[in-house]
């Protein structure tokens, strides 16, 4: 694949990525809630999640999937359904004394939430099924180009999402919480998480 066309995707799907959405409304809300090794831990998983959606384009399994409703609407509801979920347990801990522990399994919490949030996204899918085959062409192998296309992609949330991860970081530097700042940066981040569900449900 030449660079040309590399740059061309790169410069179709740069200003998707920086519209607000799901995977970046989590992103900040993990930032916001538990500092920029949360956010940074968040865009791996989300960027892990989107290696799923580059083995399906490759195979070729995007395409049924987004052309099957049915099977389009389950996963975008059982994504709508996730998001929900975690934004009510952020909102109902904000609510009480105590709060959310944030410590013990919080590491891989992170990635694994961000892996299901992109995952889970169909709107994800339809950058891989709508806009990358536009960009393959027809005299090399599809799958090799679907891949280098799809690692482009991935590089771009990275570098996008990890950027805006240590921005947010940086303007909220913070120590130890107090109970008042806890439950206020839980009630944002709750909010932040059910606004993308509501995102994804009217998307």
């Amino acid at each position: 694949m030449d660079t040309t066309t590399l740059l061309l995707f790169s410069a179709t799907v740069l200003p998707l990525i920086a519209t607000p959405g799901p995977d970046m409304l989590f992103i900040v809300a993990q930032t916001l809630g538990a500092g920029r090794g949360a956010g940074l831990r968040a865009t791996l998983g989300v960027c892990t999640g989107y290696l799923v959606h580059s083995m399906l384009a490759a195979l070729g399994l995007a395409a049924l999937i987004a052309a099957s409703p049915p099977l389009f609407a389950a996963l975008r509801w059982a994504g709508v359904a996730y998001l929900a979920w975690l934004a009510w347990r952020l909102l109902r801990s904000a609510m009480r004394a105590g709060g959310l522990n944030v410590h013990g399994d919080r590491y891989p919490a992170e990635f694994r939430r961000g892996f299901l949030t992109a995952v889970l996204n169909p709107k994800g899918m339809m950058i891989y099924f709508a806009i990358l085959p536009q960009f393959i062409s027809h005299d090399g192998p599809a799958a090799l180009q679907a891949i280098a296309l799809s690692a482009a992609f991935i590089a771009l949330c990275a570098m996008f999402y990890s950027l805006l991860s240590l921005v947010i970081a940086a303007g909220g530097r913070r120590s130890q919480l107090d109970e008042r700042r806890r439950r206020w940066i839980e009630g944002v981040s709750g909010g932040l998480i059910a606004l993308a569900a509501g995102k994804l449900a009217t998307g």
